[in-house]
């Protein structure tokens, strides 16, 4: 299917089934293709997420991959990709039901519905990031932790938004976030990430490679690092992890 072109000016790169948007995004690259794009699929059979997780979703639902020249600070796109996903289901979920999770889970009343995934990787035209955005629109994945779904946190009388309509609003948004991050840095964003941000100031623990830390969530750091005040009450910053507010959740 040829591309289209989304209203930002980013190429919409459409497949009816696909192994993964984020594969594919970095085959086009590799082939040359520098975008901005997005690879979205009605289905896909291979999704995945952070540390090669299986990532599923159903038709209905939204597998997509949005892909570039890398910034220079790339990871902090996942904090303002999370704010254009929040924006663009604003209108369709109830008023304060979404949330974030550090470092990139969307959630809806608590349970996530939203996972977000960066990569970089080297195309012949220089350094390229995706990032890949699955939306339970329709599915709830039963996995070991908590899932939910658009369908059931709707606003009353509003149906759930079709993959590509969706796709279009944050396809607008994000554009919107980056140009934010890219002229005003990322203290703007910092900040509005925050007033979404779960279990801020509140006791979590931070599973790592190999060690578990546990502490109060002070924050973020200019890089986007999690900031965690130990029981020391020294704060340190915490480049990458998994979070853990209660023994099932992940």
């Amino acid at each position: 299917m040829p591309p289209k072109t989304l209203p930002s000016g980013a190429k919409l790169i459409a497949y009816d089934r696909i192994d993964s948007t984020s594969a594919e995004a970095k085959r086009l690259a590799a082939g040359g293709e520098a975008g901005p794009a997005w690879v979205v699929a009605a289905s896909q059979d291979a999704g995945y997420g952070r540390r090669g997780r299986a990532w599923a979703s159903a038709m209905g639902d939204l597998a997509a991959t949005w892909f570039g020249p890398a910034p220079t600070s790339p990871g902090l796109l996942s904090f303002s990709a999370a704010l254009a996903v929040a924006e663009a289901l604003a209108p369709y979920v109830e008023e304060g039901g979404v949330r974030f999770k550090w470092p990139n889970d969307v959630l809806l009343d608590g349970a996530k519905a939203v996972g977000i995934l960066l990569e970089l990787f080297d195309g012949p035209t220089g350094r390229i990031l995706s990032v890949g955005v699955g939306v339970n629109i329709v599915s709830r994945p039963a996995l070991d932790y908590p899932t939910a779904r658009v369908l059931d946190r709707l606003r009353r009388g509003v149906a759930p938004p079709q993959p590509l309509e969706l796709l279009k609003s944050l396809d607008d948004a994000f554009a919107r976030q980056r140009s934010l991050l890219e002229e005003e840095g990322f203290a703007p964003i910092k900040a509005a990430w925050l007033e979404h941000a779960i279990g801020l100031h509140g006791p979590i623990v931070v599973r790592l490679p190999t060690t578990t830390l546990e502490g109060t969530f002070q924050g973020l750091a200019d890089d986007g690092a999690l900031l965690l005040q130990g029981p020391d009450g020294d704060v340190k910053p915490i480049p990458a992890g998994d979070v853990y507010f209660e023994e099932k959740q992940q």
